[in-house]
């Protein structure tokens, strides 16, 4: 290869061959990067909290935290390919994510157990609301297999909501 056809390469777009349409691939992808961003920040405050835990109910919370965390690392990687096979581009530095999310970060020296519990489900409660407009906005492309997984996402992220919520019952 000669460094004309080098340089040529590196400015070609990474545009993925679709049956969408350009606008479907350009809104479906930028939401999709958009869900990484707030997916890496839930993670990384999931596992702040994993971290950080105290108090007399530590094990189970520690363990709790550890197991949605695990759930949310996984959804990076199915998002962001998703995103590459229906033609964007997805995430490319923590910057990058810091500029899109719409999950808060919490920096706090220290927060209580029943914050971070009641914190944790909130972000959830707002991860299925990102969710269900990104299925929308699929749904609307008629891009079937974007509105599959979320689907799937909408539960698992219900389920981490239900989890917080009656962990933090004083019932």
């Amino acid at each position: 290869m000669t460094s004309s056809s080098l340089a040529t390469r590196r400015l070609s777009p990474l545009t993925t061959p679709s049956d969408l349409g350009a606008i479907a691939r350009q809104e479906i992808s930028a939401s999709l990067t958009a869900l990484l961003a707030d997916v890496f920040a839930l993670y990384l405050k999931t596992k702040n909290f994993h971290w950080h835990m105290s108090g007399r109910n530590f094990r189970d919370y520690h363990l709790l935290l550890d197991e949605h965390g695990d759930e949310l690392l996984a959804l990076t990687d199915v998002i962001a390919e998703r995103a590459r096979k229906v033609g964007g581009t997805t995430l490319r530095s923590l910057g990058h994510a810091a500029r899109l999310q719409r999950i808060a970060d919490n920096d706090a020296d220290f927060v209580t157990p029943d914050d971070m519990l009641a914190e944790l489900r909130e972000d959830n409660l707002q991860l299925v609301s990102i969710l269900r407009e990104l299925h929308a906005t699929a749904s609307e492309h008629n891009d079937v297999a974007t509105t599959s997984l979320i689907e799937t996402w909408v539960d698992e992220a219900e389920r981490r909501v239900w989890f917080l919520f009656e962990i933090s019952r004083n019932v």
